[in-house]
């Protein structure tokens, strides 16, 4: 009687769910060419957003300035003749990075009460930008699609990050929802497949990643896409950074280097790289449709394949792997067969982490062609596979005066050692890199012997120092570098750790926010001055201003002096 009380319910579910809100729908072709050449520079729907935001990001910058009582220095006066602006990267690590993340995001938030610390709030609503790959991503993606939610209103939300379970088993021991999750996605995945859009295993697991990031959405946003964000209200209004998820080009069975990589941008507006490889974006509504030298090659075209879970399934698909790993026998038979295929057949399991962008909007791009444009399927791989495992490449591309970069990799022993901005600044000098000027960082050794992880670190705190970069110094940003570190919770976790007990949750999500408030000021006093004169600096030496004696000792006390340990 209970099993067929349970099919019952099954097959009632698979009649009443509307099942392609996830596939891509076809709709009338704009005028014109939907790519653009990455060399006329930015996104003229991005310039006009941040032409909005700025003004309000300028004015929460000077509360934050004034509250963070800078000695000897007018804040409405400096204001009055320059225009500081702010980036926060947030790197890779999976829910490692996800919830030490939001700790350091919440840090920044001045709707930060909960934690009950000191932190930098006011930094956050005078950002311009806020990047993210893999768990970082989840973070960033879940945030903007969720009108950049805070994490005091998250935490008391009772859908949003339910991390208790694993996705792969998010419903716990209710068989029937479990069931009816897994139905869902392969009914959804299927019908994009139906549609004639080709799918992986990426597919699968940004459907079941939705099910934590973006469960206020309908049918656990199915039909939610990355360019929907800025219909949430933050935005239409001006109020939040402007976000960018990452990922990287990558030709099947090849291997990707920092100083080859093809870094993809994923905004609300377009999708694209700056890299040689590929300097070219399309407007991210229009990714799915088929394209020749950016213009339409049917009547018609595509709208729908930027969902926001494929998005962030794209940024962190080394976690594809993790889909295979399901006890399929109790899978719908779509779902069932196409994970064994992709178990079975060496090609498809040797390329797992692959998302398929199919058909590839970039074909015929450019003459001559790249491997990218020469293919009639794009393929994209988790953010971090280049060693850039914080999001910094589409922030040196925006003349920002300070970026944050926010460190939860798990270089040595589950913590960073610098690798990730390492491999940022080696790449400037490839080809890859070019007009990617990056500040000098010293060696993972000497991250970790000079303590360079332990606390946060500024790099690139003279301008006149970086002339054998670029000859437009002003334009490299100084970067405040933050790594994880265990305070109160010991957050050097697994990146493959799938599930964490609420109070774990919120346990990892203090301790960020303690890593990045110098332990909710307790450690310095001065931390937030010190901040402050981090954001300044670079239109002070536009401007030729002397630094302030408190700026001066907080520079002894935070920047790297370019030593190194042999």
């Amino acid at each position: 009687m209970l099993l067929d009380i349970l099919l019952f319910l099954i097959n009632a579910h698979c009649v009443l769910t509307v099942t392609n809100g996830y596939a891509p729908v076809r709709v009338k072709c704009p005028s014109g060419k939907l790519t653009r050449s990455a060399s006329t520079g930015l996104n003229e729907n991005e310039l006009t957003y941040m032409h909005s935001r700025y003004p309000i990001a300028k004015s929460n910058l000077a509360n934050y300035l004034q509250s963070a009582k800078l000695v000897d220095f007018n804040v409405t006066s400096f204001l009055d003749e320059t225009n500081p602006t702010i980036g926060i990267a947030f790197s890779g690590g999976g829910y490692r990075a996800l919830l030490t993340g939001a700790g350091e995001y919440a840090a920044l938030d001045s709707r930060t009460h909960i934690l009950q610390g000191t932190g930098l709030g006011g930094i956050l609503q005078s950002s311009s930008y806020i990047t993210g790959l893999s768990g970082g991503a989840w973070l960033v993606g879940s945030v903007a699609s969720n009108n950049l939610i805070s994490i005091d209103e998250l935490i008391h939300n009772n859908t949003l990050w339910q991390t208790a379970n694993s996705i792969l088993n998010y419903f716990d021991d209710n068989i029937v929802e479990q069931l009816l999750m897994w139905i869902d996605i392969g009914e959804q995945v299927k019908a994009k497949q139906e549609a004639g859009f080709g799918i992986s295993i990426t597919d699968v697991w940004g459907r079941a990643l939705s099910y934590q990031f973006l469960s206020n959405k309908k049918q656990y946003g199915a039909g939610y896409r990355f360019s929907d964000v800025m219909n949430e209200t933050n935005y239409r209004n001006h109020y939040a950074p402007f976000p960018i998820l990452l990922a990287v080009g990558r030709v099947p069975d090849t291997t990707i280097a920092n100083l080859n990589s093809t870094v993809f941008s994923f905004t609300p507006f377009e999708v694209g790289s700056e890299s040689p490889y590929l300097n070219s974006f399309v407007e991210t509504e229009s990714i799915g449709t088929l394209l020749d030298n950016g213009f339409p090659q049917n009547s018609s075209c595509i709208n729908g394949f930027d969902n926001a879970g494929f998005f962030m399934g794209t940024s962190s698909s080394l976690f594809n792997a993790i889909i295979l790993s399901i006890d399929n026998s109790s899978l719908p038979d779509f779902l069932k067969d196409f994970i064994n295929d992709s178990i079975i057949d060496p090609i498809i399991k040797s390329n797992i982490d692959v998302a398929k962008y199919n058909p590839n909007a970039f074909y015929k791009s450019q003459d001559p062609e790249t491997p990218i444009e020469s293919s009639k399927t794009l393929y994209l791989v988790d953010g971090g596979e280049d060693g850039q495992n914080i999001p910094l490449v589409p922030l040196l591309k925006r003349n920002l005066s300070v970026v944050f970069a926010f460190d939860n990799s798990a270089d040595v022993s589950g913590l960073p050692d610098g690798t990730s901005m390492v491999k940022t600044y080696e790449r400037q000098f490839s080809i890859a890199g070019q007009n990617t000027p990056f500040p000098y960082v010293p060696d993972q050794k000497s991250f970790l012997q000079l303590n360079l992880t332990s606390k946060p670190t500024f790099f690139g705190c003279n301008a006149s120092n970086l002339t054998s970069l670029t000859p437009n110094v002003f334009d490299v940003p100084l970067v405040i570098y933050v790594a994880n570190k265990p305070y109160s919770f010991p957050s050097n976790t697994s990146t493959f750790k799938l599930s964490y007990n609420l109070s774990d949750r919120n346990a990892m999500i203090r301790n960020g926010f303690e890593i990045a408030s110098r332990l909710n000021g307790t450690l310095d006093a001065e931390w937030n001055a010190c901040v402050g004169c981090a954001i300044i600096r670079r239109e002070q030496e536009r401007l030729g201003q002397e630094q302030t004696e408190q700026c001066k000792r907080c520079f002894e006390k935070y920047c790297w002096d370019g030593g190194i340990v042999k």
